[in-house]
């Protein structure tokens, strides 16, 4: 049986359809795979409700926080010459409203506001920490919970 001979123009475009066929038929295999596998809930699951308060994990954690709280602090009460104080962004609000840069002066006030804000926060949970460590203290470090 003779065969027809192929020309040039139908042989690549055949072969394009064939692969993007074949790859679309691939990738759609694979998806679906993918979509039961997840659909049967062989996958990770949330761990639930908690067990208990944490108090352990809390009292091991404590001084660390402390320490994270301290440094925080020392950084906002630094001079003009501490990046992230208070005191350097009171500073370029200062210099955005001597040149005039009113939406700069804008920005940077309303993270001043923002940074002020934070220290009472910071300073409340200093007060609420100092508490949970003599809790820890006199709980055997939340062993008991």
């Amino acid at each position: 049986m003779p065969r027809t001979p192929r020309t040039s123009r139908t042989t690549p475009v055949a072969s394009r359809t064939r692969t993007t066929v074949v790859s679309l038929l691939a990738v759609g295999a694979l998806l679906g795979a993918a979509g039961a596998a997840s659909a049967d809930g062989a996958g990770t699951h949330p761990s639930g409700a908690p067990t208990g308060d944490g108090a352990k994990a809390l009292c091991k954690r404590a001084p660390k926080i402390d320490q994270r709280i301290d440094r925080i602090l020392g950084r906002l009460n630094g001079d003009a010459s501490q990046r992230g104080s208070i005191a350097r962004l009171e500073q370029r609000v200062a210099d955005a409203r001597s040149a005039g840069h009113t939406q700069i002066e804008t920005y940077l006030d309303d993270r001043l506001t923002f940074r002020r804000s934070l220290v009472p926060t910071l300073e409340g949970r200093r007060k609420d920490l100092a508490d949970v460590e003599k809790w820890c203290a006199s709980h055997h470090d939340g062993a008991g919970s």
